[in-house]
């Protein structure tokens, strides 16, 4: 089961809003980058289950965490459905994204007590969402709508939480146009971890981003 509750999980989003989202088929990989993540301040990250091997290892990323990243928050993107789900609740999942909205994994979640961030991207999809039980929303993909749409969202819907992934950089400008939009989180994947970088496995790059990162949302505040 979660080693986080609901509670400390949006604590760690609302304190650090910036969640890298990364998959790897090899173990060690993907140790090291959630580590440097870790060491760069990141204490929300999201593994992608975008591969046959993707159970497996976040099952042993959970161990890892205990004894390396002991403050991280780690959840399971990419969710399907409910029996995907549950698989992963049982593993120890702190929180569940989606590209799309499954009612079903709603429900499972929620059975759990474990935060569920749906994929969305009309207002009526956002508001189904929330209606289901979300207390965050991801609009996905971002750079297809833009920090415009998020910002209109907000008049009619100004408690709206919105986690935008796809199309998020990790510069000023990029972190600056979302979070003035009215985004209460930012995803990144790709942008953050360059496969240059992970071929010569240069993981204090990868910490050095993401502590530049962090700097710049604290002085957007």
């Amino acid at each position: 089961m979660a080693r986080n509750s609901s509670t400390v999980v949006y604590q760690r989003i609302s304190e650090t809003p910036i969640v890298p989202l990364f998959f790897n088929a090899d173990l060690g990989v993907a140790q090291s980058v959630l580590k440097a993540c870790y060491d760069g301040g990141i204490r929300v990250f999201e593994f992608t289950n975008r591969g046959a091997e993707a159970p497996a290892i976040f099952a042993k990323l959970i161990d890892f965490c205990e004894k390396e990243c002991p403050d991280l928050v780690l959840g399971i993107g990419t969710i399907y459905d409910a029996k995907q789900a549950y698989e992963f609740i049982q593993m120890g999942a702190d929180f569940m994204l989606q590209p799309f909205t499954t009612p079903e994994v709603g429900e499972i979640c929620a059975k759990h007590d474990i935060p569920w961030m749906p994929g969305t991207m009309t207002l009526t999809e956002i508001r189904n969402a929330e209606v289901l039980g979300a207390k965050i929303v991801k609009i996905f993909p971002g750079n297809v709508v833009g920090p415009g749409f998020v910002k209109a969202i907000k008049g009619p819907m100004p408690h709206s939480k919105i986690m935008v992934t796809g199309g998020v950089e990790p510069t000023h400008e990029s972190m600056k146009s979302w979070f003035d939009a009215g985004a209460s989180a930012v995803g990144m994947g790709s942008q953050l971890f360059p496969p240059a970088l992970i071929a010569k496995q240069d993981y204090q790059s990868i910490s050095n981003t993401i502590s530049d990162l962090i700097h710049i949302y604290k002085g957007l505040k």
